[in-house]
């Protein structure tokens, strides 16, 4: 089988440190592309809060609001997708590290979830009183 046209797979991470220019932000945006692509595929929540987004998000152009106020509701629409990129990066990280039940595992995971819930109640706040 040919290898031509394959990337290379690296397994050591100080290959990837000390890059710089543009092949540094071109390999930064790659990663960031696939990240995004594994939390879609892999997390079920992510894909739900993205669903949320691109509803609210059109909606905040429908309202009858300033452009600073929709500027705001897009802005909190956004938050939950990225804190779900955050939560779901500490339970894969606890995860890797082990599998075994122990109370600082529990304790990285339920802080990440309890972030998601204040963004959650975050965009409910701000709609409330944008709109009320």
């Amino acid at each position: 089988m040919s290898t031509e046209g394959l990337v290379p797979v690296v397994t050591d991470a100080v290959a990837l440190k000390g890059r710089r220019g543009m092949r540094r932000i071109m390999l930064a945006g790659g990663y960031s592309l696939a990240g995004l692509k594994a939390a879609y595929v892999g997390e079920a929540a992510f894909r739900q809060l993205v669903l949320l987004a691109v509803l609210l998000i059109p909606l905040a152009f429908v309202v009858d609001v300033s452009r600073a106020e929709r500027a705001i509701l897009i802005a909190v629409a956004l938050l939950a997708p990225i804190i779900e990129l955050v939560n779901s990066a500490i339970e894969a990280t606890v995860d890797r590290i082990s599998l075994e039940l122990h109370p600082l595992s529990k304790q990285a995971k339920d802080m990440g979830s309890a972030a998601q819930l204040l963004t959650l109640c975050l965009i409910g706040l701000i709609w409330a009183v944008i709109l009320l």
